[in-house]
């Protein structure tokens, strides 16, 4: 292999890994618009283990703007990562599995105006879940994309937060 295709290697890792961060920041934020940008024409989405529904990626992406409104406060973190290019002969090609851990923590809505409080303040319970993503990326004329990423959902817990302090 040439120092060409390993800095070709290492910048297709880089890619890889700041679709997979994109990814995490548009479901903290909300930004639906970005979360959909990150999958191909035909990308799909499977949260079914996590009591979600599977599907394209626009329809996902609709359903999740309208079930994260009952989480106001998110911290998504993927760890944990494993990246698998594709081979051709010692050249990468243009697909990629990644499998990576997740634990994705979460405020749950509370009083009459939906305020989650803050760090100081919690006024709801906090919900977290834990489990494995299988994202399927191809190299695309705009850069790597999403082809399909599927939930496999491990664990999950609603634990009471303290109001007094």
């Amino acid at each position: 292999m040439t120092q060409r295709v390993d800095l070709s290697t290492v910048m297709d890792r880089l890619s890889i890994d700041a679709v997979i961060t994109g990814y995490a920041v548009a479901v903290d934020d909300g930004a639906w618009p970005d979360y959909r940008a990150l999958f191909t024409t035909e990308g799909r989405a499977d949260y079914r283990t996590a009591g979600g529904i599977e599907g394209p990626a626009a329809e996902v992406a609709q359903w999740l703007s309208e079930t994260m409104l009952l989480f106001p406060v998110r911290q998504h973190l993927i760890v944990n990562r494993r990246l698998d290019l594709q081979d051709l002969g010692g050249y990468p090609g243009d697909r990629a599995r990644v499998q990576a851990d997740y634990m994705n923590p979460m405020r749950l809505v509370s009083g009459p105006d939906g305020d989650p409080g803050s760090a100081d303040r919690p006024t709801a319970p906090n919900f977290v879940s834990g489990g494995r993503y299988a994202f399927e990326l191809l190299r695309t004329d705009d850069g790597w994309r999403i082809q399909g990423v599927t939930v496999h959902e491990k664990w999950r817990s609603l634990s009471d937060v303290l109001t007094a302090r």
